[in-house]
């Protein structure tokens, strides 16, 4: 059963019966007929098909569901019996929001150095997506908002506390400065993330409170591509203070804090609420607890804006 259930999650992922099978190194026949196996097992049609994949059915939608968390149980077992031998092991699926990746070592460094049998993989998502793919059981933790957009079914581990900034040129109209309004950032020439990007909509929810919607001139999903254009003078930016500690020092770029409103959202790790926890996340958030995460996370942001003169 549980190969049968790997065949059609592959399916699910894939929506291709070709590529899926490419997927599972099987041929195409061969996981067809396992598909057909499982309908006849539970009795139930769950593909819709024709010349080509369709889609599921109402029923194979849960069929799919239930895949998904036996799946995910198994792979809770076989590590949690491994650990109880040689440790630990396995991947540790994370998702992270893209102002949080700089954050991400500080939470990453100590679980390695407890389970270094374990392998991490890294994806900048969306806090939405970070909560579908929690639900979905294609990730085992997240970092993301905690108290800004609801969050469902999720244990949580608060990290730190995201302020904002404005990223503008030096010789621009704040020359001297100690800080600005959201209202007087609002006039600017900005490049914002995209919409689909909480960091955004909080963003422009300051700007709604303070009487002053921004329409950004660029939008884009990429940190790299928001610093460059910035650095290229073609646009300011609204920034979070995470990603002011990777941001090589520029003598011609100003970092003035945003008051009125003056904002900062809890960032933190979720996992699923589920009993028993997946063992790779529970590892996770008990080595953030233990090595006291927060603590490094804020020394270092306190110690890198120093260094740039904000307090």
């Amino acid at each position: 059963m549980f190969r049968k259930f790997v065949y059609l999650m592959a399916l699910a992922r894939e929506r291709h019966f070709g590529r899926a099978a490419a997927a599972c190194h099987i041929s195409q026949p061969t996981l067809s007929n396992a598909i057909r196996q499982l309908e006849q097992e539970l009795e139930v049609t769950i593909v819709e098909r024709g010349q080509k994949f369709q889609g599921f059915t109402p029923e194979g939608h849960k069929v799919l569901e239930y895949a998904r968390r036996i799946l995910a149980e198994r792979d809770g077992m076989r590590q949690e019996l491994g650990a109880l031998t040689t440790g630990l092991t396995g991947r540790l699926r994370l998702g992270a929001i893209p102002t949080a990746l700089p954050a991400v070592p500080h939470l990453l460094a100590p679980f390695r150095a407890e389970h270094p049998q374990t392998t991490v993989s890294i994806l900048s998502l969306s806090s939405r997506e970070i909560q579908r793919e929690l639900d979905e059981f294609d990730l085992d933790a997240g970092v993301t908002y905690l108290d800004n957009e609801p969050l469902s079914h999720v244990r949580m581990v608060p990290l730190y506390s995201e302020r904002y900034f404005l990223l503008t040129r030096r010789d621009g109209p704040f020359q001297g400065r100690a800080h600005v309004t959201w209202a007087e950032a609002a006039g600017l020439d900005l490049c914002q993330l995209t919409p689909d990007m909480q960091n955004r909509r909080i963003a422009d929810a300051a700007f709604q409170m303070a009487g002053h919607p921004a329409t950004p001139v660029i939008e884009t999903n990429s940190m790299t591509s928001l610093f460059t254009h910035v650095r290229l003078n073609l646009c300011s930016s609204i920034v979070a203070s995470q990603l002011l500690t990777i941001m090589p020092p520029d003598p011609d770029l100003s970092i003035l804090p945003l008051r009125s409103p003056e904002l900062a959202y809890t960032v933190g790790l979720v996992y699923a609420d589920r009993d028993p926890p997946a063992p790779m996340a529970q590892a996770l958030a008990v080595t953030a607890r233990r090595h006291a995460t927060a603590d490094a996370i804020a020394a270092h942001t306190r110690a890198v804006l120093e260094v740039m003169g904000i307090g």
